[in-house]
C-alpha cells in the first residue's frame, strides 16, 4: 500500500500540516464542547461513517435518472461506482476504506492533482490517510463532489484541518465562517489558540476583538487555563482589554497553576514565575493600586509596562443627575460620595463636576470609584481641572475605565480643593440613558452613609457620569 505522503509531489504538499495533527486532534473534543449547543450546518455525519453505506451494486441507465451534473457527480460520492482509487483513512480499528474518483478530486484540489498527475504520481490503488479523520475526509469529498457543507460541532476542527492539508480554500472557509458565527466569550481563547496553530488570520482577529469587549468572561472560561504561553503572550501584549490588572493577573496566576500541573511541577511561587516566562514582564503592575499590588507576592523584580489598557468602542455616553444649578458649595477636605448602581455593564472613564462661582479658577482634585459592599477601590485619580466660572460642569477623567458590573453598588468620590463652586439641586433618583443604537443604561442613585460633604441624592457634587457601555 501507498501512503498519502508517499514520495509524490502532493504528499509533500500534504505534509505542511502534519505538525498540526496531533494539536488538532486534542483540541478537538475542546472545540466540541465549546459549540456542542450549536446545531451542524446540514446533517452532520456520524463520527464513524460505516462502510457498509457504500453505494456497490451497479445501476443500468443511473444517468439517466440524475438530470444535472451536480446530481451525477454527488451520486459517485462515496460510490465504488467507477472508482479508481480508495484511501484507508484514520487509524487502527477507526480506519476505514473510502472510494473515490481521481478525476473528481484532481479537478477540486491541487494535492490531489499533483498526488494523482504528478512528475511522481502514485500508482496504488489504496492510499493511507493515518492523519485524517474518516468523517472529515468524507466531508471533504462530499464538497468536492456536490458543494455540499456538513458540518458541526464535532467535527469542524478535523475539517478545517483537512480542507488546509488538501489546499481547499472554499471549505475551509465555511469552516472558519461557521466559527465565527459562533463566536462567544466563553469559547474564544479555545478558538484563539485554534486560529493560531491553523494560521487564521481573520478568525484569531475576531477571537482578540471578542477579548477585548468581554475580557472578563473569557478569562473566567475553562478554555483559558488551556492556552499556550504564545497565546497568552498575545493576549498580554494588548492594550485594549477592558478589565483592571489585578483581575488580569488573577488570571494569569489559575494558568500558571494549571500550567505547573501538566508539567507536573509543585506549586511553589519559583515554579510559577518560571511556567509563565516571557509572560510575567507583560502584567502591568504599574496600572494597579497600591492596596492591589500590596497582595502580591512575592513581589516582581524585574521592569514592567505602565501603558494603560483601555478598550473604549462605540458612542461615548454621559447622564446628569441633577435637574437645577445652584450657588455655593464649600470644600474644607472632605469628599463628596455618591452611591450608584446601574443595569447593565459599563466602563466609567470620569466624572463631571461642577466648578468655581468666583470666575475661573484651577482645583486639584482626587476621584475615585469605590465597590461599596467590598470596600475596594477600583478606579482613582489625582489630577486637576479649570473651570471657567459658568455653571457647567467640567470633565476629569481616570487614567484608565474602571469597569462597572450590572447590580452591584458602588460610590463615586471626588475630593476638590479650591474656591466655592455651583452645585446641583432637584436631584434623581433613578436617570436613564438611551444611545444612538437603542440600548438604554439604568443609573440609581442613593445617600452614601457617614460624612459626604453634604452631597446626596437631592444636592451636591458628582452631577455627571461619563462612560461607555
Amino acid at each position: 500500500m501507498a501512503t498519502g505522503s508517499g514520495g509524490s509531489i502532493g504528499g509533500g504538499l500534504a505534509s505542511n500540516h502534519d505538525g498540526q495533527e496531533a494539536a488538532s486532534n486534542s483540541a478537538q473534543s475542546g472545540a466540541a464542547a465549546a459549540i456542542s449547543s450549536v446545531p451542524a450546518s446540514g446533517p452532520a455525519p456520524s463520527a464513524s461513517p460505516p462502510v457498509l453505506g457504500l453505494h456497490r451494486e451497479p445501476m443500468y441507465n443511473w444517468q439517466a435518472t440524475k438530470s444535472s451534473l451536480k446530481e451525477r457527480f454527488a451520486f459517485l460520492f462515496n460510490n465504488e461506482l467507477l472508482s479508481d482509487v480508495r484511501f484507508i483513512v484514520g487509524k487502527g480499528r477507526q480506519a476505514q476504506r473510502i472510494p473515490a474518483h481521481k478525476f473528481v478530486l484532481a479537478a477540486g484540489s491541487a494535492v490531489f492533482d499533483a498526488m494523482f498527475n504528478g512528475g511522481m504520481a502514485t500508482t496504488s490503488a489504496e492510499i493511507e490517510l493515518p492523519d485524517v479523520e474518516p468523517a472529515a475526509f468524507l466531508a471533504l469529498l462530499r464538497f468536492l463532489y456536490s458543494d455540499e457543507i456538513h458540518i458541526g460541532p464535532e467535527t469542524v476542527m478535523t475539517t478545517l484541518y483537512t480542507a488546509k492539508k488538501y489546499a481547499v480554500p472554499a471549505l475551509e472557509g465555511h469552516c472558519v465562517e461557521f466559527l465565527t458565527k459562533h463566536l462567544r466569550a466563553d469559547n474564544a481563547f479555545m478558538l484563539l489558540t485554534q486560529a493560531r496553530l491553523f494560521d487564521e488570520p481573520q478568525l484569531a482577529s475576531l477571537c482578540l476583538d471578542t477579548i477585548d469587549k468581554s475580557t472578563a468572561d473569557a478569562i473566567n472560561a475553562e478554555g483559558f487555563t488551556d492556552i499556550d504561553l504564545d497565546t497568552l503572550c498575545a493576549v498580554l501584549e494588548r492594550d485594549t482589554l477592558s478589565i483592571r490588572e489585578n483581575r488580569l493577573f488573577g488570571a494569569v496566576v489559575r494558568w500558571a497553576e494549571a500550567e505547573c500541573y501538566r508539567q507536573q511541577l509543585p506549586l511553589t511561587s519559583e515554579n510559577k514565575q518560571k511556567v509563565l516566562g516571557k509572560a510575567l514582564p507583560l502584567i502591568r503592575f504599574p496600572l494597579m493600586t497600591v492596596e492591589e499590588f500590596a497582595a502580591v507576592n512575592p513581589k516582581p523584580r524585574v521592569d514592567y509596562i505602565d501603558r494603560p489598557r483601555c478598550c473604549l468602542r462605540g458612542e461615548e455616553c454621559s447622564i446628569n443627575r441633577f435637574q437645577q444649578v445652584e450657588s455655593r458649595w464649600g470644600y474644607s477636605g472632605t469628599s463628596d460620595r455618591i452611591r450608584f448602581n446601574v443595569n447593565k455593564r459599563i466602563s466609567i472613564v470620569g466624572f463631571g463636576l461642577y466648578g468655581s462661582i468666583h470666575g475661573p479658577t484651577d482645583y486639584q482634585v482626587n476621584i475615585q470609584i469605590i465597590e461599596s459592599d467590598k470596600r475596594i477601590t477600583l478606579g482613582q485619580n489625582d489630577t486637576g481641572f479649570s473651570c471657567d466660572g459658568t455653571a457647567n460642569t467640567f470633565r476629569v477623567m481616570f487614567k484608565e475605565p474602571v469597569e462597572i458590573l450590572p447590580n452591584v453598588s458602588y460610590t463615586a468620590c471626588a475630593t476638590l480643593k479650591g474656591s466655592d463652586s455651583h452645585y446641583g439641586t432637584k436631584g434623581l433618583k433613578k436617570v436613564t440613558q438611551e444611545s444612538a443604537t437603542g440600548t438604554k443604561t439604568t443609573f440609581l442613585f442613593f445617600s452614601s452613609p457617614g460624612n459626604n460633604n453634604g452631597t446626596s441624592v437631592e444636592d451636591g457634587q458628582i452631577p455627571e457620569i461619563i462612560y461607555y457601555t
